[in-house]
């Protein structure tokens, strides 16, 4: 690691009531990487992003996105922040009542200036990349679910964000759209360059994207490791994860695109 964490989440804790969830997260988030946070469900994983997207408030600790603590800063400041993310949410959240295009058009529609020919011009865009051509007046409930997903990964990457956020994306996608959701966020990033930030319990196939594994465990961050170290850690909790979900051998393999 050459440069500064764009993101960094310093001794995090959160409570709900007697559920203490979050007993001090370390994670450093770094520009054009792809970091998965795996671990066990119930783990709090998915409250990691809502930290960083600054949609729940620590207990104690600290969120830095570009050098700011988020919960320290004014409103302005943080809407500025968030306009650099985009969220792919585990259900893709999108509106039923909407077409395919005007779900994507709606991000454009409520945060820019864009005319509606320059809307046309960046969803098609956007729809093309997703190989969803021809579906701009389907309603979702016309989709199958890889192609909700995929809706909402164009529409997460509509405003050309710099870090997307991907809540458990395969989930309820069986293994051939779950690999082919793997190809399309490889050939995203790879195009378009953003920083990916995935909470993700299919391991280890999701593996095959990410630049650094972090396992949380017991409330904390265990390690964040390259894939191959994160397989060959004498970290006790990482290899019971890895022979529990992995195997004793893991392979790292490039996803074509």
């Amino acid at each position: 690691m050459n440069s500064e964490p764009i993101i960094q989440l310093i001794d995090v804790k959160k409570r709900f009531g007697s559920q203490n969830v979050l007993k001090g997260i370390n994670l450093s988030i770094y520009e054009g990487k792809t970091t998965v946070v795996v671990g066990a469900s119930g783990q709090g994983k998915s409250l990691i992003i809502k930290h960083i997207l600054g949609l729940v408030k620590p207990d104690s600790g600290k969120v830095i996105v570009y050098g700011k603590d988020i919960n320290k800063i004014r409103k302005k400041e943080l809407k500025e922040i968030r306009s650099n993310f985009g969220v792919l949410f585990q259900n893709a959240a999108l509106f039923d009542s909407m077409t395919v295009f005007d779900n994507v058009a709606l991000p454009l529609r409520e945060r820019t200036k864009a005319n509606e020919e320059e809307v046309k011009k960046i969803v098609d865009e956007k729809l093309d990349l997703m190989e969803l051509e021809g579906s701009d007046d389907k309603y979702p409930a016309q989709l199958s679910g890889g192609m909700r997903k995929r809706v909402g990964l164009a529409r997460a990457l509509v405003l050309n964000p710099k870090i997307v956020f991907f809540d458990e994306p395969t989930t309820g996608l069986d293994v051939a759209l779950s690999n082919e959701m793997y190809r399309v966020f490889y050939r995203t990033q790879t195009r378009l360059g953003y920083t990916a930030v995935i909470v993700s319990h299919d391991v280890p196939k999701i593996l095959k994207l990410a630049d650094y594994v972090a396992l949380m465990h017991n409330g904390v961050i265990q390690d964040c490791l390259p894939p191959e170290d994160f397989q060959t850690s004498d970290n006790p909790v990482i290899r019971e994860f890895v022979q529990k979900t992995m195997g004793y051998i893991y392979e790292s393999e490039e996803v074509e695109g």
